[in-house]
């Protein structure tokens, strides 16, 4: 018997550049909402949903709506390099936060997802009240993988040389239902994407996070500093891959999110 609850089936949203984004819709409806974003290679239930969040979120009194983002999980998967860039999943967010009728959102992000987040949150202050960012680094970490090395072992199974570019791979691949070829194009088409910086830091009330273990710590650290209002949160004895699945990460958060939602309120 599992002890995760049943997920919802996925609802369809649709981006502005005509993709189909799955969302899954937990909880009462009437409950402060926050909006769930994966990392990279992962899924909404299985950053969110079977690591505990969304079960903590809803005892704590929230909705969370959680999306998979383009490339991942149901949502399509465009194999076109072009098909990617911050802009783009901006936008998906932008559009999952319009079509559900969202004003106040409180913002739940994971790498990939805490980048998009980032920028999110910058464009939009009206809709997006408060962040939680997780394993957020101060630049875009991808841009170290080979794309010609990946690209040629999905055309003809060229073996990989480069350590990072193979690791890349074989994470994604361990995902069921990853189209290697849809992420190693994200991968591409995100290179000269914009990356956090001091300039465009969101002015919202932010929790950024990373694990004790993880080589981005230290640069989410600089971030938390440059922003207008943002706190650090270290996860004590984990790495970039497991901080997800801490319950301490869990709980900071959702002392987070109760704190600004009071202070918000007054």
């Amino acid at each position: 018997m599992s002890l995760v609850p049943a997920a919802p089936s996925p609802r369809f949203v649709m981006s502005p550049d005509g993709r189909q984004l799955a969302t899954y819709d937990f909880g009462d409806p009437d409950a402060p909402v926050v909006v769930a974003v994966h990392g990279f290679a992962s899924a909404a239930l299985l950053n969110w949903h079977a690591s505990g969040w969304t079960r903590d979120l809803l005892r704590a009194g929230y909705r969370v709506v959680a999306l998979d983002q383009r490339g991942h999980g149901a949502s399509a998967k465009p194999h076109e390099p072009d098909d990617y860039s911050m802009d783009l999943l901006v936008a998906d967010v932008t559009s999952v936060i319009d079509t559900y009728l969202l004003d106040d959102v409180a913002f739940l992000g994971y790498s990939l997802g805490a980048r998009v987040g980032w920028h999110t949150a910058e464009r939009i202050p009206d809709r997006i009240s408060r962040a939680v960012f997780g394993g957020i680094p101060d630049a875009d970490p991808m841009r170290r993988v080979r794309v010609d090395q990946a690209r040629a072992y999905l055309t003809d199974g060229t073996p990989i040389e480069d350590r990072v570019t193979n690791g890349y791979l074989q994470m994604a691949g361990n995902v069921a239902g990853n189209h290697l070829g849809a992420l190693v194009a994200m991968v591409e088409g995100m290179r000269n994407s914009i990356e956090p910086t001091p300039a465009n830091a969101p002015a919202q009330p932010i929790l950024m996070a990373a694990g004790s273990e993880d080589g981005i710590r230290d640069s989410a650290v600089r971030l938390a500093e440059a922003a207008p209002d943002a706190s650090f949160f270290e996860i004590p004895g984990r790495n970039h891959f497991n901080a997800p699945t801490s319950r301490a990460f869990r709980e900071a958060a959702i002392a987070f999110l109760d704190r600004t939602a009071l202070s918000i309120a007054r």
